[in-house]
């Protein structure tokens, strides 16, 4: 009788992450890794507009399994979810429109409506340029938000 076939786990292991490594995602931008050279390249928000980073999520559902570069990119267009980058000097500031004070300030996760603001395109991702009043609500993780 023959001797069953063995399966080399290493050659396995590093096949698997060979392929792992080809489904990188693009570079983006990481809130919290946000260095202040990079935050003072950013475009400065003028009078009452805040400075949004949208969420973008992982690419990848909590099983390990990728998700198609058309699902993520859907995503990103209907995210409601941003990182609160900076703000600018008059935001919040009229006592009439914001009598309890700010509604968020900078590195909070907020939300906001699915078309508000100006988006633009900058090096690892999109930002938006919001008015003070667009913003809906302050959250904690903008993994409790769902993006469909």
């Amino acid at each position: 009788m023959s001797e069953p076939n063995k399966i080399d786990l290493t050659a396995v292991q590093k096949g698997a992450e060979n392929l792992a490594a080809a489904y990188q995602e693009k570079p983006s931008l990481n809130p919290e890794a946000i260095g202040t050279t990079l935050l003072e390249k950013l475009p400065s928000p003028t009078g009452w507009r805040i400075l949004i980073l949208p969420y973008k999520g992982h690419g990848q559902t909590e099983g390990g399994v990728l998700l198609p570069t058309s699902v993520v990119d859907q995503q990103k267009v209907s995210t409601q979810v941003g990182y609160v980058l900076k703000v600018g000097s008059l935001a919040y500031k009229d006592t009439d429109k914001f009598p309890t004070g700010a509604w968020c300030v900078e590195k909070d996760w907020v939300m906001f409506a699915r078309y508000a603001g100006s988006r633009f395109q900058i090096d690892g991702g999109e930002v938006r340029i919001l008015n003070d009043d667009e913003i809906l609500a302050k959250i904690n993780d903008p993994e409790d938000i769902l993006h469909f």
